[in-house]
């Protein structure tokens, strides 16, 4: 690459604090579910169980929360464009 790749590591602090508390959000999340959560949504949706339509439900409030809360952190530059 003729010595003209150069990585920059410039990480804000508040990026930094969101992404450890993202982090441990997620590892809590995986300890709850205590499998895989995608497919108890599936498995839920397809037989007709309350357990689906909750987790798609709490999944969007999650989603919601977690694009919010860019605009705490300042890192809403991240943020995908809205159209």
């Amino acid at each position: 690459m003729a010595g003209e790749f150069s990585p920059v590591w410039r990480i804000s602090r508040s990026h930094l604090v969101a992404s450890v508390v993202g982090g441990l959000l997620l590892d809590y999340g995986a300890r709850l579910s205590d499998g895989c959560n995608i497919g108890a949504f599936f498995s839920g949706i397809a037989s007709g169980s309350l357990h689906g339509w909750l987790w798609i439900a709490c999944a969007l409030l999650g989603t919601w929360a977690g694009l919010t809360l860019w605009t705490v952190f300042g890192i809403a530059d991240a943020a995908p464009p809205k159209v």
